[in-house]
C-alpha cells in the first residue's frame, strides 16, 4: 500500500491570553520529505494563535504548491461529548459542525491572545443547565454565576457525559468541560475549534475532517482522491517523546507524534488508524462520526 501522505503537521494548541513563546505555548511540528524524499522536521512556536493561524496557512499552501497532501493533527478534541448539540437546541444536519459554526459566532480572539473563552463557557452553562454546570475551571478573579473555579459537582446520569468514548478509550485524558488548570483542553478546543473551522473553510472541500467527513474506517487513496488536507484530533501523550538537550516537552511531543504517523505510513500501516478499533459497537461509531470526533492512533 502507497502512502497517503507526504507531510505530517503536528499542531501543539495553546489557550494562553497573552503572547507567549516556549513551554505551555503553540508548537507546530512539520514532517516532510525533501528533494531527495528523505524525511526532514522543522518546528515553529509562534507567539499568538493569530500568528499560528497564519503560519499554517503558509504551510498548507507551501505543501499545496508542491503537490503534496498533509495530515493536520491538533491536540484538543475537534467535537463535544454526544447530545452537546441536541442540549444547545442546534440547527443543522450535522451535529458537529453546528457546534464549530456556533463556538465560531461566539469566540473573540484577539491578534495579542485576549479571547473570552470563560465567557464562553459561562454562556453555554447558562443555557445547558442555568448553573455552572457542566462547564468549569476559570481564574478565581474571574468567577463567575455560571462558571465557578472549581467542578461543582458530578456527572449523573440525565447529565451529558463528562467524557467522550474516545477520552476513554485513550485513558487518561482530560475532560472537555475543563476550562482552566493543567490539562484543560475545553479552553483550548474552545479556541482550537474556531481555527480549525477557518482552515477546512479556507480550502473547501480540498481539506476534510475526520472522521465527521471521511467517515470513521480505514481510509484508502481513492477515499482522497482530490484532498489536500486532512484534519484529525491527535494526543501527544499517547508517544513517549524524549526531548533533546535543550529542546523544550512540548516541541519534543510534536516531533515525536510527526514522525511516529510518518512511519507509519510509510509502513502501510497508517490508513487503518482511521477506522475504529476492533469491537467497537455500531452506536460509538455513528456517535464519533456525527459529533464527538476520535483520536487518531487510539485503540
Amino acid at each position: 500500500m502507497s502512502r497517503l501522505f507526504s507531510a505530517y503537521v503536528i499542531v501543539d494548541w495553546s489557550a494562553a491570553a497573552k503572547p507567549t513563546t516556549g513551554a505551555d505555548s503553540v508548537w507546530i511540528g512539520v514532517m516532510k520529505r525533501d528533494v531527495r524524499f528523505r524525511l526532514t522536521f522543522e518546528t515553529f512556536n509562534p507567539a499568538t494563535r493569530q500568528e499560528a493561524e497564519t503560519k499554517l496557512a503558509a504551510i498548507l499552501d507551501d505543501l499545496k504548491k508542491r503537490g503534496e497532501r498533509a495530515l493536520v493533527g491538533f491536540d484538543f478534541p475537534l467535537g463535544f461529548p454526544r447530545g452537546f448539540s441536541q442540549a444547545l437546541a442546534l440547527k443543522g444536519e450535522h451535529p458537529w459542525r453546528a457546534v464549530w459554526d456556533q463556538l465560531n459566532k461566539m469566540v473573540k480572539d484577539k491578534a495579542d491572545n485576549t479571547n473570552n473563552r470563560f465567557g464562553v463557557g459561562s454562556e453555554l452553562n447558562r443555557r445547558l443547565t442555568g448553573g455552572p454546570f457542566p462547564f468549569w475551571g476559570v481564574p478565581p478573579k474571574d468567577t463567575l454565576t455560571t462558571l465557578q473555579p472549581k467542578k461543582t459537582r458530578e456527572h449523573g446520569p440525565d447529565d451529558l457525559p463528562e467524557f467522550r468514548h474516545a477520552d476513554v478509550a485513550a485513558k487518561g485524558a482530560h475532560s472537555i468541560w475543563k476550562l482552566y488548570y493543567n490539562g484543560s483542553v475545553g479552553g483550548q478546543a474552545i479556541m482550537g475549534i474556531p481555527a480549525a473551522r477557518r482552515l477546512k473553510d479556507a480550502r473547501g472541500d480540498a481539506a476534510r475532517v475526520w472522521p465527521f467527513e471521511t467517515g470513521f474506517k480505514a481510509l484508502t487513496e481513492a477515499d482522497l482522491e482530490g484532498v489536500q488536507v486532512v484534519i484529525a484530533e491527535v494526543y501527544p501523550s499517547l508517544i513517549k517523546a524524549v526531548p533533546a538537550a535543550g529542546e523544550v516537552k512540548d516541541a519534543a511531543q510534536v516531533r515525536a507524534l510527526a514522525e511516529h504517523f510518518a512511519k507509519l505510513d510509510e509502513a502501510g500501516k497508517l490508513a487503518a488508524l482511521f477506522g475504529p478499533p476492533k469491537g467497537t459497537a455500531e452506536t460509538v461509531v455513528a456517535e464519533a462520526e456525527t459529533e464527538e470526533g476520535w483520536i487518531l492512533g487510539t485503540s
